[in-house]
């Protein structure tokens, strides 16, 4: 919390999901704060995390917090823990980027992504990244867990001090009885906190995380939080009035939920945010993305 300025608190009442909700807020986000209370209060189940990232050897500071250590189901936020694995391995040449991998049937599922429609059946490994990265590809997800396994993903996660975050099977259209109930779960303090030690180069190390961020900074999903930054869908790797973002974003039945880190000519915030919500309507809908797009707003209004 900036000095001088008193946090805001709040002790939520218990929602008709059951929940406590509980957090605090600097005055810069007093307003997604209150929308987030307000989602609560109808029964949603809410949690986000903001900290401006420190420089290295430094400590981040809390700017909003609400309920930011439960965890909970994270979608396609999931596959940065794959990503970061992936980008570990190239460095350590243990997984050449130029190494083709195929496809296979075992590996097919619908949902997002563009590789299932082209006619290519192998993709470097690099590549199969972009893809993940860009449009959360989920058959390029499930090739490249098949090449690095779930054992392997859990273990780097493990490693980066993630103890609610995990990635924890493969993209599957249909969950049986004997499947993991989600892809992903996690926590929005310890994503905010992931993508904090990828801006500073230390997840694994400077080169695994540039790497990261580099593969999320081409990510064309900018519906949620980051529809609040004005930036081109399809092209913002660069500096764009001096906004530079790399975000990840899942979605899934009743579920949005996003982390990244925006940086701005006044600063670099970390963020991560999570919705579960009935979805029994278009309104209820619009009224999750409504609260993420003011969450975007008020992290431009710290950077910029």
């Amino acid at each position: 919390m900036s000095e001088g300025q008193p946090a805001l608190r709040r002790d939520r009442r218990r929602s008709r999901a059951g929940g406590r909700h509980r957090g605090e807020a600097s005055p810069a986000f007093a307003v997604a704060f209150s929308r987030l209370g307000e989602l609560a209060y109808t029964g949603a189940q809410v949690s986000a995390s903001v900290r401006a990232v420190a420089p290295a050897g430094g400590a981040d500071e809390t700017l909003l917090a609400v309920d930011d250590t439960v965890a909970m189901p994270m979608g396609s936020i999931g596959k940065v823990l794959l990503l970061v694995e992936a980008a570990a391995r190239i460095g350590e040449g243990r997984v050449p980027g130029l190494g083709v991998l195929d496809r296979s049937v075992a590996d097919a599922t619908a949902g997002s992504g563009v590789w299932r429609y082209l006619q290519a059946s192998a993709l470097p490994t690099a590549d199969l990244a972009v893809l993940v990265g860009v449009l959360s590809d989920n058959l390029a997800t499930n090739v490249l867990l098949r090449e690095i396994g779930l054992e392997a993903v859990r273990a780097r996660a493990e490693s980066l001090g993630l103890r609610r975050t995990a990635l924890l099977d493969r993209v599957r259209d249909r969950r049986g009885p004997d499947d993991a109930p989600q892809f992903s779960v996690g926590s929005t303090e310890e994503l905010s906190g992931l993508f904090a030690a990828l801006t500073r180069g230390e997840a694994v190390d400077r080169l695994t995380s540039h790497r990261v961020l580099d593969w999320l900074s081409l990510g064309a999903d900018l519906s949620m939080t980051a529809s609040a930054f004005g930036l081109d869908p399809l092209a913002h790797t660069g500096s764009d009035h001096g906004l530079r973002l790399s975000n990840k974003t899942g979605t899934d039945d009743g579920l949005r939920a996003e982390a990244g880190v925006l940086t701005g000519p006044r600063g670099r915030v970390s963020y991560a945010i999570a919705i579960r919500f009935e979805d029994r309507s278009l309104g209820e809908r619009l009224r999750v993305l409504s609260t993420m797009r003011t969450l975007g707003e008020e992290l431009l209004e710290y950077v910029h």
